[in-house]
């Protein structure tokens, strides 16, 4: 326990020493708050525009939490420096010769992470949420309630659970550019997409970010056999596996 937690404090001082780790958590939060205040702004002016089957339908749980979607970028790319910037450096040589078991090195360096990206989603997903409701007046929700205690705390967990399974598939790929190149455009682009075509739809439903993001909306959304947790089950199992293969990585290839 002792050899763990001087390889966590190891890790977090390379965490904390790194100029991207404070430019994507930054941006995480700001792109984030960017993005909600327009939003619930809008959304509180075209309210008396709907009709009464667009107002049933509106979710202004969903709608406080939609923007942190783009922030997630900076979250995912933070991820992906967290394990990668040391083979791009080389120094991952001196981190195995001070840490040269790689289970626990390979631990300490994901629960660092992992600790990061849960304080900056607490704390983005929390005030992202507090803004949206802000603009949009009297059609606000409370924390109170129903569904929005699960959405705030299930939006924590989906956000850190993505930048954890991109540290996972980082470990594998040991590459910055691969890495962010790959899950870009899956989480951003294809997985939007392939939902929308027929019959693929109801596999694409089980991609990690489609699944998990059912946790951040009132009601399932689109054609899904997922809610809100068996949606985030699905995504901790991506997550467990995406670890388990960098795990795997970290052991058995050259440093």
């Amino acid at each position: 326990m002792a050899d763990f937690g001087a390889a966590l404090s190891f890790e977090w001082h390379k965490i904390r020493t790194l100029r991207s780790t404070f430019w994507n958590l930054g941006a995480f939060l700001a792109v984030s708050l960017a993005l909600a205040v327009p939003s619930g702004w809008y959304l509180h002016k075209t309210y008396a525009d709907l009709d009464a089957a667009e107002r049933a339908a509106f979710d202004p749980i969903g709608s406080g939490l939609s923007s942190i979607r783009l922030g997630l970028l900076a979250l995912v790319i933070f991820g992906v420096l967290t394990v990668t910037t040391e083979y791009t450096s080389g120094t991952i040589r001196s981190s195995l010769a001070a840490v040269p078991r790689r289970g626990l090195f390979y631990a300490s360096k994901t629960a660092a992470g992992s600790l990061v990206a849960l304080a900056a989603s607490t704390v983005v997903v929390i005030a992202t949420f507090a803004a949206t409701q802000v603009m949009l007046g009297e059609h606000a929700v409370a924390l109170s309630d129903e569904g929005v205690l699960r959405a705030i705390v299930g939006g924590i967990v989906y956000t850190t659970l993505l930048c954890v399974f991109a540290m996972g598939l980082a470990a594998v790929l040991r590459s910055s550019a691969l890495t962010i190149g790959l899950l870009f455009p899956l989480f951003f682009m294809v997985s939007t997409i392939l939902t929308s075509i027929p019959k693929v739809g109801k596999v694409a439903q089980f991609l990690p970010d489609v699944a998990g993001g059912q946790i951040l909306y009132r009601e399932p959304q689109g054609d899904t056999v997922l809610n809100g947790w068996t949606g985030l089950a699905v995504l901790v199992a991506w997550t467990v596996a995406a670890l388990t293969a960098g795990y795997l990585a970290v052991r058995r290839r050259d440093a």
